[in-house]
């Protein structure tokens, strides 16, 4: 990868618990300015009925919008189509990985790409200074704003030696 170009990804989920499920999600390629973003419905999974109110207050999408989002195989087959090969970079790995699963799990299907965390790209010293700038980042809680905010400061912490 690239220490120019990169992969970014979100996601807001239903909640943090472990019945969670992806709500959003979101990517920007920082080479191209490429992005995405959908809403995924929840209604075709039996198992997806668990909802936040807490999460909701802070993402702002009301359960009821998400039957105009994608179904969990045409969610997984956009992913697939776009990030085939590459290495998406998350700043919450382990949530996200969690979400990324739940989602394929649901479309019985195999994500073509793979998520990293941010040590995948910085570095130690790196990452000291990434979390100096998320804290002063004010985050919107929408998976494609939350993705550039995390390009920026990745882009930011890169050129930071």
């Amino acid at each position: 990868m690239s220490k120019d170009t990169f992969i970014c990804l979100d996601i807001e989920a239903s909640g943090l618990g472990p019945r969670s499920y992806p709500i959003e999600i979101a990517w920007a390629d920082s080479g191209s300015d490429e992005h995405d973003t959908f809403l995924i419905n929840p209604n075709e999974v039996e198992q997806w009925n668990d909802w936040d109110e807490k999460a909701q207050s802070i993402h702002n999408i009301p359960r009821e919008s998400l039957v105009s989002g994608l179904s969990v195989r045409e969610a997984c087959s956009r992913l697939n189509a776009r990030l085939a090969g590459c290495t998406v970079i998350c700043d919450a790995l382990e949530f996200d990985y969690f979400w990324m699963r739940r989602l394929f799990d649901a479309a019985r299907m195999n994500p073509a790409f793979k998520l990293a965390g941010l040590d995948a790209v910085l570095r130690p010293e790196q990452l000291i200074y990434y979390r100096i700038v998320a804290k002063a980042e004010v985050r919107k809680h929408r998976a494609l704003d939350d993705a550039y905010a995390l390009m920026a400061s990745m882009k930011q912490c890169l050129s930071h030696t």
